[in-house]
């Protein structure tokens, strides 16, 4: 599948939807996981492709299981929830970390020239096998989705409070807006670490694509609210007014304001 082409998938039953406080910790942290989501079988007829196959961008071309992973249904339902039915294929790689590589990559963000107000793609984070810590699973910063950077900008960046390490069982998605800070970590063990990553672009406006029921209640007003993170310094407040304008695109509710002191409203921003 060559880059724009189009990921036809079935229409996901209401209930595989993520709900508004899924979507509110995705707008929220710029990140959702699934743990163990994918079945065993599936998992180990991947990781088989994978360790014949390698490295490379291609993986998704030459698999015969990976598809399998997408379409089962409740992936299917984050999908649509997030993209569409009916999203473009960006790019996808199949990402190896050899045994003792002490060697950490430097942190970046995939997205290089990116002029949308609040369309996202998403990145499809997929590991086939056990990922703990000492492994090198992917390390992310949560909220700096909306903090749009170029590339390899902030690789002057080491540890950063706040970070987290996406360690997790075989079978584990993580799910990532397309602005996130990301970078690999060092294997310490004797495995090879794989996982592959898939992004996509939204193949419709993206407002109201989740199950929308509650958007505006107190619980996601909480999650909302909150979500400020150490990193963020004097600026954390700029971020929130940001979430805040996101919660509203998705939802596709121009009169939800969760801004910090109510600024979308006092400003008339619609």
């Amino acid at each position: 599948m060559a880059n724009g082409e189009t990921v036809v998938l079935q229409e996901a039953a209401q209930e595989h939807l993520l709900d508004a406080k899924q979507m509110a910790r995705f707008v929220t942290d710029g990140y959702l996981t699934f743990d163990e989501i994918v079945p065993r079988e599936i998992n180990e007829a991947v990781l088989a492709e994978q360790i014949a196959f390698g490295s490379g961008s291609d993986f998704w071309n030459h698999s015969k299981h990976i598809r399998r992973m997408v379409e089962l249904p409740e992936v299917r339902g984050i999908i649509q929830s997030l993209v569409g039915r009916s999203p473009g294929y960006d790019h996808s790689h199949q990402h190896i970390v050899g045994p003792h590589n002490y060697a950490a990559q430097d942190w970046h963000a995939d997205s290089i020239i990116d002029t949308r107000p609040y369309g996202f793609d998403v990145q499809l984070f997929y590991f086939t096998h056990d990922a703990p810590t000492e492994m090198g699973p992917t390390l992310i910063l949560p909220g700096s989705h909306l903090r749009k950077v170029n590339t390899f900008s902030i690789a002057r960046y080491k540890n950063i409070v706040g970070q987290k390490q996406l360690a997790c069982k075989a079978g584990t998605l993580a799910v990532l807006h397309h602005g996130m800070w990301h970078c690999a970590q060092p294997n310490r063990t004797d495995r090879t670490r794989y996982v592959f990553k898939l992004r996509l672009r939204p193949g419709q406006e993206q407002r109201g694509l989740f199950r929308t029921e509650g958007s505006d209640s107190p619980e996601v007003a909480r999650i909302l609210s909150g979500g400020y993170q150490p990193w963020q310094g004097n600026e954390a407040r700029l971020d929130h007014v940001q979430r805040a304008k996101l919660w509203r695109y998705v939802t596709g509710d121009d009169s939800i304001d969760f801004s910090f002191e109510g600024a979308l409203t006092r400003m008339g921003i619609s």
